[in-house]
Protein backbone atom coordinates (compact mmCIF):
# COMPACT_ATOMS: atom_id res chain seq x y z
CA UNK A 1 0.00 0.00 0.00
CA UNK A 2 1.29 3.43 -0.96
CA UNK A 3 2.27 5.49 2.13
CA UNK A 4 0.34 8.64 2.91
CA UNK A 5 2.17 11.84 2.04
CA UNK A 6 1.68 15.11 3.91
CA UNK A 7 3.03 18.51 2.88
CA UNK A 8 3.99 21.01 5.60
CA UNK A 9 3.90 24.41 3.86
CA UNK A 10 4.19 26.70 6.91
CA UNK A 11 6.44 26.51 9.99
CA UNK A 12 5.29 23.85 12.44
CA UNK A 13 6.48 23.16 15.98
CA UNK A 14 8.94 20.29 16.36
CA UNK A 15 6.45 18.42 18.54
CA UNK A 16 4.03 18.30 15.60
CA UNK A 17 6.72 17.00 13.26
CA UNK A 18 7.64 14.35 15.85
CA UNK A 19 4.05 13.06 15.76
CA UNK A 20 4.32 12.67 11.99
CA UNK A 21 7.60 10.77 12.31
CA UNK A 22 5.98 8.35 14.75
CA UNK A 23 2.95 7.67 12.50
CA UNK A 24 3.03 4.34 10.67
CA UNK A 25 2.62 4.46 6.91
CA UNK A 26 3.07 8.23 6.72
CA UNK A 27 5.76 10.35 5.08
CA UNK A 28 5.99 14.13 5.03
CA UNK A 29 7.90 16.97 3.43
CA UNK A 30 8.54 20.40 4.95
CA UNK A 31 8.55 23.00 2.16
CA UNK A 32 8.19 26.44 3.69
CA UNK A 33 8.20 29.55 1.49
CA UNK A 34 6.77 27.99 -1.66
CA UNK A 35 5.50 30.35 -4.36
CA UNK A 36 1.84 30.04 -5.44
CA UNK A 37 2.98 28.31 -8.64
CA UNK A 38 5.13 25.83 -6.70
CA UNK A 39 2.28 25.04 -4.30
CA UNK A 40 -0.14 24.55 -7.20
CA UNK A 41 2.25 22.11 -8.85
CA UNK A 42 2.96 20.21 -5.63
CA UNK A 43 -0.40 19.60 -3.90
CA UNK A 44 -1.60 16.88 -6.25
CA UNK A 45 1.19 14.56 -5.01
CA UNK A 46 0.10 14.78 -1.35
CA UNK A 47 -2.81 13.34 0.63
CA UNK A 48 -2.73 16.12 3.22
CA UNK A 49 -1.62 19.75 3.50
CA UNK A 50 -0.85 21.46 6.83
CA UNK A 51 -0.62 25.26 6.82
CA UNK A 52 -0.75 28.27 9.12
CA UNK A 53 -1.66 31.82 8.05
CA UNK A 54 1.20 32.38 5.61
CA UNK A 55 0.15 30.07 2.77
CA UNK A 56 -2.88 30.92 0.62
CA UNK A 57 -4.76 27.94 -0.77
CA UNK A 58 -6.60 29.48 -3.68
CA UNK A 59 -8.98 28.19 -6.32
CA UNK A 60 -6.02 27.80 -8.67
CA UNK A 61 -4.13 25.69 -6.12
CA UNK A 62 -7.16 23.39 -5.81
CA UNK A 63 -7.96 23.22 -9.52
CA UNK A 64 -6.21 19.85 -9.85
CA UNK A 65 -6.18 18.39 -6.32
CA UNK A 66 -4.91 14.97 -7.34
CA UNK A 67 -4.41 12.92 -4.16
CA UNK A 68 -5.18 15.81 -1.81
CA UNK A 69 -7.94 14.89 0.66
CA UNK A 70 -7.43 17.19 3.62
CA UNK A 71 -6.12 20.61 4.65
CA UNK A 72 -5.38 21.30 8.31
CA UNK A 73 -4.99 24.93 9.37
CA UNK A 74 -2.83 25.23 12.50
CA UNK A 75 -4.91 28.09 13.89
CA UNK A 76 -8.47 29.38 13.81
CA UNK A 77 -9.00 31.61 10.79
CA UNK A 78 -9.32 29.91 7.40
CA UNK A 79 -9.74 33.01 5.23
CA UNK A 80 -6.49 31.99 3.49
CA UNK A 81 -8.26 28.89 2.12
CA UNK A 82 -10.87 29.02 -0.65
CA UNK A 83 -13.49 26.92 1.15
CA UNK A 84 -15.86 26.78 -1.81
CA UNK A 85 -13.13 25.47 -4.08
CA UNK A 86 -11.97 22.97 -1.44
CA UNK A 87 -15.50 21.64 -0.98
CA UNK A 88 -16.06 21.34 -4.72
CA UNK A 89 -12.81 19.38 -4.95
CA UNK A 90 -13.84 17.06 -2.12
CA UNK A 91 -11.05 18.31 0.14
CA UNK A 92 -11.84 18.50 3.86
CA UNK A 93 -10.66 21.70 5.60
CA UNK A 94 -10.01 21.58 9.36
CA UNK A 95 -8.81 24.16 11.87
CA UNK A 96 -7.69 24.16 15.52
CA UNK A 97 -10.18 26.48 17.22
CA UNK A 98 -9.31 25.66 20.82
CA UNK A 99 -5.53 25.70 20.71
CA UNK A 100 -4.90 29.45 20.71
CA UNK A 101 -8.05 30.68 22.47
CA UNK A 102 -6.35 31.64 25.71
CA UNK A 103 -3.35 33.23 24.04
CA UNK A 104 -5.52 35.42 21.82
CA UNK A 105 -7.75 36.43 24.73
CA UNK A 106 -4.73 37.34 26.84
CA UNK A 107 -3.22 39.38 24.01
CA UNK A 108 -6.52 41.23 23.59
CA UNK A 109 -6.44 42.23 27.24
CA UNK A 110 -2.72 43.07 27.02
CA UNK A 111 -3.06 45.52 24.13
CA UNK A 112 -6.22 47.05 25.59
CA UNK A 113 -4.46 47.70 28.90
CA UNK A 114 -1.34 48.94 27.13
CA UNK A 115 -3.44 51.38 25.13
CA UNK A 116 -5.44 52.73 28.06
CA UNK A 117 -2.40 52.98 30.34
CA UNK A 118 -0.21 54.35 27.51
CA UNK A 119 2.46 51.76 28.18
CA UNK A 120 4.31 51.82 24.80
CA UNK A 121 4.58 55.62 24.74
CA UNK A 122 5.66 55.73 28.39
CA UNK A 123 8.31 53.09 27.73
CA UNK A 124 9.71 55.07 24.81
CA UNK A 125 9.72 58.22 26.96
CA UNK A 126 11.64 56.63 29.82
CA UNK A 127 14.03 54.85 27.44
CA UNK A 128 14.80 58.23 25.95
CA UNK A 129 15.74 59.67 29.34
CA UNK A 130 12.43 61.36 30.15
CA UNK A 131 10.45 61.36 33.38
CA UNK A 132 7.37 63.50 32.74
CA UNK A 133 4.87 61.35 34.55
CA UNK A 134 2.06 63.82 34.07
CA UNK A 135 2.21 63.42 30.31
CA UNK A 136 1.29 59.73 30.53
CA UNK A 137 -1.75 59.62 32.77
CA UNK A 138 -3.89 56.68 31.67
CA UNK A 139 -7.34 55.26 32.32
CA UNK A 140 -8.39 52.23 34.34
CA UNK A 141 -10.61 49.56 32.81
CA UNK A 142 -12.63 48.89 35.98
CA UNK A 143 -16.08 50.37 35.58
CA UNK A 144 -15.80 50.76 31.83
CA UNK A 145 -18.13 49.04 29.36
CA UNK A 146 -16.58 46.54 26.97
CA UNK A 147 -18.42 45.63 23.79
CA UNK A 148 -17.54 42.26 22.26
CA UNK A 149 -18.41 41.51 18.63
CA UNK A 150 -18.56 37.73 18.32
CA UNK A 151 -19.08 35.71 21.48
CA UNK A 152 -17.38 32.52 20.37
CA UNK A 153 -14.47 30.77 22.07
CA UNK A 154 -12.13 33.78 22.10
CA UNK A 155 -14.92 36.27 22.75
CA UNK A 156 -16.02 34.35 25.83
CA UNK A 157 -12.46 34.04 27.09
CA UNK A 158 -12.05 37.81 26.75
CA UNK A 159 -15.34 38.34 28.56
CA UNK A 160 -14.17 36.18 31.47
CA UNK A 161 -11.03 38.28 31.85
CA UNK A 162 -12.82 41.58 31.42
CA UNK A 163 -15.32 40.63 34.12
CA UNK A 164 -12.40 39.84 36.42
CA UNK A 165 -11.20 43.41 35.78
CA UNK A 166 -14.64 44.62 36.92
CA UNK A 167 -15.74 45.76 33.48
CA UNK A 168 -19.34 45.73 32.34
CA UNK A 169 -19.58 43.46 29.29
CA UNK A 170 -22.00 43.70 26.36
CA UNK A 171 -21.91 41.32 23.41
CA UNK A 172 -23.25 41.31 19.89
CA UNK A 173 -23.42 37.99 18.08
CA UNK A 174 -26.01 37.37 15.33
CA UNK A 175 -26.16 33.68 16.29
CA UNK A 176 -27.19 34.33 19.89
CA UNK A 177 -30.92 34.29 20.52
CA UNK A 178 -30.88 34.97 24.26
CA UNK A 179 -30.87 38.25 26.20
CA UNK A 180 -27.80 37.30 28.20
CA UNK A 181 -24.91 34.86 28.19
CA UNK A 182 -22.38 33.31 30.54
CA UNK A 183 -24.83 32.83 33.40
CA UNK A 184 -26.30 36.30 32.96
CA UNK A 185 -22.99 38.11 33.42
CA UNK A 186 -22.89 39.31 29.81
CA UNK A 187 -25.77 41.28 28.28
CA UNK A 188 -26.53 40.32 24.68
CA UNK A 189 -27.37 43.20 22.35
CA UNK A 190 -29.45 42.35 19.27
CA UNK A 191 -28.21 45.21 17.11
CA UNK A 192 -24.57 46.17 16.62
CA UNK A 193 -25.36 49.79 15.81
CA UNK A 194 -27.34 50.09 19.06
CA UNK A 195 -24.39 48.72 21.09
CA UNK A 196 -21.69 51.01 19.71
CA UNK A 197 -22.70 54.27 21.49
CA UNK A 198 -22.75 52.43 24.84
CA UNK A 199 -19.22 51.06 24.93
CA UNK A 200 -15.91 52.51 26.11
CA UNK A 201 -13.91 49.69 24.54
CA UNK A 202 -14.84 47.61 21.50
CA UNK A 203 -13.10 44.32 20.74
CA UNK A 204 -13.69 42.26 17.60
CA UNK A 205 -13.77 38.46 17.58
CA UNK A 206 -15.78 37.64 14.46
CA UNK A 207 -14.85 35.53 11.47
CA UNK A 208 -13.99 37.36 8.25
CA UNK A 209 -16.70 36.73 5.64
CA UNK A 210 -18.32 38.71 2.86
CA UNK A 211 -20.83 39.93 5.45
CA UNK A 212 -18.18 41.07 7.97
CA UNK A 213 -15.69 42.64 5.56
CA UNK A 214 -15.23 46.23 6.80
CA UNK A 215 -17.81 45.55 9.50
CA UNK A 216 -16.47 48.58 11.36
CA UNK A 217 -16.70 51.16 8.59
CA UNK A 218 -16.77 54.94 8.86
CA UNK A 219 -20.50 55.02 9.55
CA UNK A 220 -20.26 52.58 12.44
CA UNK A 221 -17.08 54.08 13.90
CA UNK A 222 -18.81 57.47 13.97
CA UNK A 223 -21.50 56.05 16.27
CA UNK A 224 -18.96 55.43 19.04
CA UNK A 225 -17.96 57.80 21.83
CA UNK A 226 -15.07 60.13 21.02
CA UNK A 227 -13.20 58.63 23.97
CA UNK A 228 -13.84 55.01 22.96
CA UNK A 229 -11.09 52.65 21.83
CA UNK A 230 -11.15 49.85 19.25
CA UNK A 231 -9.26 46.57 19.65
CA UNK A 232 -8.85 44.09 16.81
CA UNK A 233 -7.01 40.82 17.41
CA UNK A 234 -9.21 38.81 15.04
CA UNK A 235 -8.97 39.61 11.30
CA UNK A 236 -7.68 42.77 9.64
CA UNK A 237 -10.50 43.00 7.13
CA UNK A 238 -13.05 43.55 9.88
CA UNK A 239 -12.04 47.22 10.17
CA UNK A 240 -11.88 49.91 7.51
CA UNK A 241 -8.29 50.93 8.23
CA UNK A 242 -8.48 54.21 6.33
CA UNK A 243 -11.64 55.30 8.16
CA UNK A 244 -10.20 54.29 11.54
CA UNK A 245 -6.93 56.17 10.96
CA UNK A 246 -8.81 59.26 9.82
CA UNK A 247 -10.99 59.31 12.92
CA UNK A 248 -8.01 58.76 15.23
CA UNK A 249 -6.09 61.62 13.66
CA UNK A 250 -9.14 63.87 13.93
CA UNK A 251 -9.63 63.05 17.60
CA UNK A 252 -13.00 61.43 16.88
CA UNK A 253 -11.90 58.24 18.70
CA UNK A 254 -9.80 57.72 21.80
CA UNK A 255 -7.44 55.12 20.39
CA UNK A 256 -6.96 51.73 18.76
CA UNK A 257 -5.00 48.57 19.49
CA UNK A 258 -4.48 46.56 16.32
CA UNK A 259 -2.81 43.16 16.03
CA UNK A 260 -4.09 42.17 12.55
CA UNK A 261 -4.10 44.06 9.27
CA UNK A 262 -5.87 43.82 5.97
CA UNK A 263 -2.49 43.33 4.28
CA UNK A 264 0.34 41.78 6.25
CA UNK A 265 2.93 43.11 6.69
CA UNK A 266 1.13 46.50 6.54
CA UNK A 267 3.52 48.46 4.34
CA UNK A 268 1.20 51.31 3.31
CA UNK A 269 -1.40 51.02 6.05
CA UNK A 270 -2.62 54.44 7.27
CA UNK A 271 -2.71 53.13 10.84
CA UNK A 272 1.09 53.08 10.91
CA UNK A 273 1.12 56.88 11.19
CA UNK A 274 -2.13 57.32 13.15
CA UNK A 275 -2.37 58.90 16.59
CA UNK A 276 -3.00 56.96 19.81
CA UNK A 277 -2.41 53.47 18.46
CA UNK A 278 -0.77 50.31 19.79
CA UNK A 279 0.30 48.05 16.92
CA UNK A 280 1.59 44.48 17.15
CA UNK A 281 2.60 42.08 14.32
CA UNK A 282 -0.20 39.47 14.51
CA UNK A 283 0.88 38.12 17.89
CA UNK A 284 -2.49 36.89 19.18
CA UNK A 285 -1.52 33.23 18.95
CA UNK A 286 2.21 33.79 19.36
CA UNK A 287 2.88 32.15 22.69
CA UNK A 288 4.99 29.07 23.18
CA UNK A 289 1.98 27.21 24.52
CA UNK A 290 -0.28 28.14 21.61
CA UNK A 291 2.36 27.41 18.97
CA UNK A 292 2.81 23.94 20.39
CA UNK A 293 -0.92 23.30 20.70
CA UNK A 294 -1.91 24.39 17.18
CA UNK A 295 0.91 22.33 15.64
CA UNK A 296 0.14 19.10 17.46
CA UNK A 297 -3.63 19.47 17.07
CA UNK A 298 -3.34 20.13 13.33
CA UNK A 299 -1.20 17.02 12.91
CA UNK A 300 -3.52 14.89 15.05
CA UNK A 301 -6.56 16.04 13.05
CA UNK A 302 -4.87 15.25 9.77
CA UNK A 303 -3.73 11.79 10.88
CA UNK A 304 -7.17 10.99 12.33
CA UNK A 305 -8.81 11.87 9.03
CA UNK A 306 -6.38 10.22 6.64
CA UNK A 307 -5.72 7.07 8.68
CA UNK A 308 -9.03 6.53 10.45
CA UNK A 309 -11.62 8.64 8.65
CA UNK A 310 -12.37 10.59 11.83
CA UNK A 311 -13.44 14.18 11.17
CA UNK A 312 -12.70 16.87 13.77
CA UNK A 313 -13.16 20.64 13.54
CA UNK A 314 -14.22 20.60 9.90
CA UNK A 315 -15.06 24.06 8.59
CA UNK A 316 -16.37 23.28 5.10
CA UNK A 317 -18.83 20.48 5.92
CA UNK A 318 -21.53 20.13 8.56
CA UNK A 319 -23.53 17.25 9.92
CA UNK A 320 -20.88 14.56 9.49
CA UNK A 321 -20.16 12.37 12.53
CA UNK A 322 -16.86 13.14 14.21
CA UNK A 323 -16.20 9.76 15.78
CA UNK A 324 -17.20 6.53 14.04
CA UNK A 325 -17.20 3.12 15.67
CA UNK A 326 -16.00 0.05 13.80
CA UNK A 327 -19.64 -0.88 13.21
CA UNK A 328 -20.43 2.61 11.89
CA UNK A 329 -17.57 2.28 9.43
CA UNK A 330 -18.84 -1.12 8.37
CA UNK A 331 -22.27 0.35 7.58
CA UNK A 332 -20.69 3.20 5.64
CA UNK A 333 -18.70 0.68 3.64
CA UNK A 334 -21.79 -1.47 3.07
CA UNK A 335 -23.83 1.52 1.87
CA UNK A 336 -21.13 2.55 -0.57
CA UNK A 337 -20.96 -0.97 -1.99
CA UNK A 338 -24.73 -1.25 -2.34
CA UNK A 339 -24.86 2.13 -4.08
CA UNK A 340 -22.09 1.02 -6.44
CA UNK A 341 -24.28 -1.94 -7.43
CA UNK A 342 -27.13 0.49 -8.11
CA UNK A 343 -24.84 2.74 -10.13
CA UNK A 344 -25.09 0.29 -13.02
CA UNK A 345 -28.63 1.64 -13.56
CA UNK A 346 -27.87 5.31 -12.88
CA UNK A 347 -26.23 6.32 -16.15
CA UNK A 348 -29.41 7.98 -17.46
CA UNK A 349 -29.80 10.21 -14.40
CA UNK A 350 -31.08 10.18 -10.82
CA UNK A 351 -34.01 12.14 -9.41
CA UNK A 352 -34.07 10.88 -5.85
CA UNK A 353 -31.88 8.89 -3.46
CA UNK A 354 -33.40 7.36 -0.34
CA UNK A 355 -31.71 5.44 2.46
CA UNK A 356 -33.84 3.56 4.97
CA UNK A 357 -32.27 2.41 8.23
CA UNK A 358 -34.13 -0.30 10.08
CA UNK A 359 -32.53 -0.91 13.45
CA UNK A 360 -30.95 0.61 16.52
CA UNK A 361 -30.95 4.32 17.37
CA UNK A 362 -27.22 4.51 16.64
CA UNK A 363 -27.87 3.35 13.08
CA UNK A 364 -30.66 5.90 12.66
CA UNK A 365 -28.35 8.72 13.80
CA UNK A 366 -25.87 7.61 11.15
CA UNK A 367 -28.61 7.67 8.50
CA UNK A 368 -28.03 11.16 7.03
CA UNK A 369 -24.36 10.31 6.51
CA UNK A 370 -25.29 6.98 4.94
CA UNK A 371 -27.55 8.87 2.53
CA UNK A 372 -24.60 11.01 1.40
CA UNK A 373 -22.45 7.89 1.13
CA UNK A 374 -25.14 6.41 -1.12
CA UNK A 375 -24.92 9.47 -3.38
CA UNK A 376 -21.15 9.03 -3.57
CA UNK A 377 -21.33 5.34 -4.52
CA UNK A 378 -24.20 5.88 -6.93
CA UNK A 379 -22.81 8.85 -8.86
CA UNK A 380 -19.02 8.43 -8.73
CA UNK A 381 -18.80 6.49 -12.02
CA UNK A 382 -20.42 9.42 -13.82
CA UNK A 383 -18.57 12.35 -12.23
CA UNK A 384 -15.36 13.89 -13.45
CA UNK A 385 -13.14 14.52 -10.44
CA UNK A 386 -13.66 13.40 -6.88
CA UNK A 387 -17.04 12.92 -5.21
CA UNK A 388 -17.01 12.11 -1.49
CA UNK A 389 -18.76 12.98 1.76
CA UNK A 390 -17.21 16.45 1.71
CA UNK A 391 -18.87 17.61 -1.50
CA UNK A 392 -21.80 15.19 -1.87
CA UNK A 393 -24.37 17.60 -0.40
CA UNK A 394 -23.55 20.60 -2.65
CA UNK A 395 -23.31 18.16 -5.58
CA UNK A 396 -26.93 17.05 -5.10
CA UNK A 397 -28.15 20.59 -4.42
CA UNK A 398 -26.61 21.90 -7.62
CA UNK A 399 -28.21 19.11 -9.65
CA UNK A 400 -31.61 19.05 -7.96
CA UNK A 401 -31.23 15.47 -6.69
CA UNK A 402 -33.45 14.87 -3.66
CA UNK A 403 -31.73 12.98 -0.83
CA UNK A 404 -33.78 11.47 1.97
CA UNK A 405 -33.24 9.32 5.05
CA UNK A 406 -36.02 7.26 6.66
CA UNK A 407 -35.51 5.68 10.09
CA UNK A 408 -37.47 2.63 11.23
CA UNK A 409 -37.31 0.46 14.36
CA UNK A 410 -36.18 -3.10 13.78
CA UNK A 411 -37.60 -6.22 15.37
CA UNK A 412 -35.40 -7.48 18.18
CA UNK A 413 -34.87 -10.84 16.46
CA UNK A 414 -33.56 -9.29 13.24
CA UNK A 415 -30.24 -7.56 12.48
CA UNK A 416 -29.88 -3.89 11.63
CA UNK A 417 -30.68 -3.38 7.94
CA UNK A 418 -30.01 -0.60 5.43
CA UNK A 419 -31.87 -0.15 2.16
CA UNK A 420 -30.58 2.10 -0.63
CA UNK A 421 -33.04 3.14 -3.33
CA UNK A 422 -32.82 5.51 -6.26
CA UNK A 423 -35.60 6.78 -8.51
CA UNK A 424 -35.69 8.25 -11.99
CA UNK A 425 -39.16 9.23 -13.10
CA UNK A 426 -41.33 6.17 -12.48
CA UNK A 427 -38.37 3.80 -12.52
CA UNK A 428 -36.65 2.71 -9.33
CA UNK A 429 -34.05 0.21 -8.13
CA UNK A 430 -33.05 -0.76 -4.62
CA UNK A 431 -30.57 -2.88 -2.71
CA UNK A 432 -30.94 -4.12 0.86
CA UNK A 433 -28.04 -5.07 3.10
CA UNK A 434 -26.85 -5.70 6.64
CA UNK A 435 -23.71 -5.93 8.73
CA UNK A 436 -23.51 -9.13 10.77
CA UNK A 437 -21.54 -9.71 13.95
CA UNK A 438 -18.32 -10.25 12.00
CA UNK A 439 -18.63 -6.62 10.76
CA UNK A 440 -18.55 -7.83 7.16
CA UNK A 441 -21.11 -6.36 4.74
CA UNK A 442 -23.84 -8.54 3.26
CA UNK A 443 -26.25 -7.80 0.46
CA UNK A 444 -29.63 -9.34 1.28
CA UNK A 445 -31.64 -8.35 -1.78
CA UNK A 446 -31.28 -6.68 -5.18
CA UNK A 447 -34.54 -5.33 -6.61
CA UNK A 448 -36.47 -7.79 -4.46
CA UNK A 449 -34.39 -10.87 -5.34
CA UNK A 450 -33.39 -12.35 -1.99
CA UNK A 451 -29.85 -13.63 -1.34
CA UNK A 452 -26.96 -13.35 1.08
CA UNK A 453 -23.72 -12.20 -0.50
CA UNK A 454 -20.55 -10.40 0.53
CA UNK A 455 -20.28 -7.61 -2.08
CA UNK A 456 -16.67 -7.66 -3.27
CA UNK A 457 -14.65 -8.25 -6.40
CA UNK A 458 -16.11 -8.40 -9.89
CA UNK A 459 -19.86 -9.06 -9.78
CA UNK A 460 -21.82 -10.04 -12.89
CA UNK A 461 -25.57 -9.62 -12.36
CA UNK A 462 -27.60 -11.59 -14.91
CA UNK A 463 -31.38 -11.13 -15.00
CA UNK A 464 -33.02 -13.91 -16.97
CA UNK A 465 -36.20 -15.85 -17.63
CA UNK A 466 -36.52 -18.61 -15.06
CA UNK A 467 -36.14 -21.59 -17.40
CA UNK A 468 -33.74 -24.52 -17.81
CA UNK A 469 -30.39 -24.18 -19.53
CA UNK A 470 -29.50 -20.59 -18.58
CA UNK A 471 -26.92 -21.56 -15.95
CA UNK A 472 -25.33 -23.95 -18.42
CA UNK A 473 -25.14 -21.29 -21.11
CA UNK A 474 -23.44 -18.86 -18.75
CA UNK A 475 -21.03 -21.46 -17.36
CA UNK A 476 -20.04 -22.66 -20.81
CA UNK A 477 -19.33 -19.13 -22.06
CA UNK A 478 -17.25 -18.27 -18.99
CA UNK A 479 -15.27 -21.49 -19.39
CA UNK A 480 -14.60 -20.88 -23.06
CA UNK A 481 -13.36 -17.38 -22.23
CA UNK A 482 -11.09 -18.60 -19.42
CA UNK A 483 -13.00 -16.77 -16.68
CA UNK A 484 -13.01 -18.60 -13.36
CA UNK A 485 -16.24 -18.40 -11.35
CA UNK A 486 -15.38 -17.89 -7.67
CA UNK A 487 -18.96 -17.94 -6.37
CA UNK A 488 -22.53 -17.87 -7.63
CA UNK A 489 -25.83 -16.78 -6.04
CA UNK A 490 -29.23 -17.57 -7.48
CA UNK A 491 -32.58 -16.00 -6.62
CA UNK A 492 -36.00 -16.45 -8.19
CA UNK A 493 -39.03 -14.17 -8.24
CA UNK A 494 -42.21 -14.81 -10.19
CA UNK A 495 -41.03 -16.07 -13.60
CA UNK A 496 -37.64 -14.41 -13.60
CA UNK A 497 -34.36 -15.01 -11.82
CA UNK A 498 -31.21 -13.18 -10.83
CA UNK A 499 -27.87 -14.88 -11.10
CA UNK A 500 -24.94 -13.07 -9.44
CA UNK A 501 -21.53 -14.41 -10.37
CA UNK A 502 -18.29 -13.47 -8.63
CA UNK A 503 -15.37 -13.91 -10.97
CA UNK A 504 -11.67 -14.10 -10.11
CA UNK A 505 -10.89 -11.40 -12.66
CA UNK A 506 -12.58 -8.72 -14.71
CA UNK A 507 -15.19 -9.76 -17.27
CA UNK A 508 -14.55 -8.22 -20.73
CA UNK A 509 -17.37 -6.35 -22.47
CA UNK A 510 -17.32 -8.88 -25.28
CA UNK A 511 -18.49 -11.55 -22.82
CA UNK A 512 -21.41 -9.49 -21.54
CA UNK A 513 -22.43 -8.72 -25.13
CA UNK A 514 -22.42 -12.44 -25.95
CA UNK A 515 -24.56 -13.14 -22.86
CA UNK A 516 -27.13 -10.58 -23.99
CA UNK A 517 -27.55 -12.45 -27.28
CA UNK A 518 -29.31 -15.27 -25.45
CA UNK A 519 -33.10 -14.96 -25.70
CA UNK A 520 -33.42 -16.08 -22.07
CA UNK A 521 -31.21 -13.33 -20.66
CA UNK A 522 -33.02 -10.05 -20.03
CA UNK A 523 -30.07 -7.86 -18.96
CA UNK A 524 -26.47 -8.09 -17.77
CA UNK A 525 -24.77 -5.64 -15.42
CA UNK A 526 -21.18 -5.68 -14.16
CA UNK A 527 -19.69 -3.85 -11.19
CA UNK A 528 -16.22 -4.08 -9.62
CA UNK A 529 -15.98 -3.60 -5.86
CA UNK A 530 -12.96 -3.46 -3.54
CA UNK A 531 -11.91 -6.70 -1.87
CA UNK A 532 -12.60 -7.03 1.84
Amino acid sequence: MQPLKILIADPLAEEGLARLRQATGVTFDVRVGMSPAELTAAVADYDGLIIRSGVKVTKDVLAKPGRLRGIARAGVGVDNVDLEAATAAGVLVMNTPDANTLSTAEHTMAVMLSLLRRVPAAHAHVSGGGWKRGDYVGEQVAGKTLGIVGLGRVGRAVAERALAFQMKVLAYDPFLRTDSAMDGRVAVVKNLDAMLPQVDCLTLHAALTDDTQNLMNAARLSKMKKTAVVINCARGGLVDETALASMLNAGALGGAAIDVFECEPPKDCPLLMAKNVVLTPHLGASTQEAQLAVSTEAVDEMLDYLLRGTIRNAVNVTGLPTDLSARDRAFLDLTGRMAAVLSTWAGDGVDRVEVTTDGAESLASLGPTLALQAVVGLMNPYVEGRLNLVNARPFTQQRGIEVRHVAQSSRQDFPDVVKVRFERGQEFHEVQGAVFLDNRPRILAIDGYRMEMVPEGCLVMIFNDDRPGVIGTVGTLFGERGINIADMMLSRRDKTALMVIKSDGNVPDVVTEELKKSSAILSVRVVSLPRQ
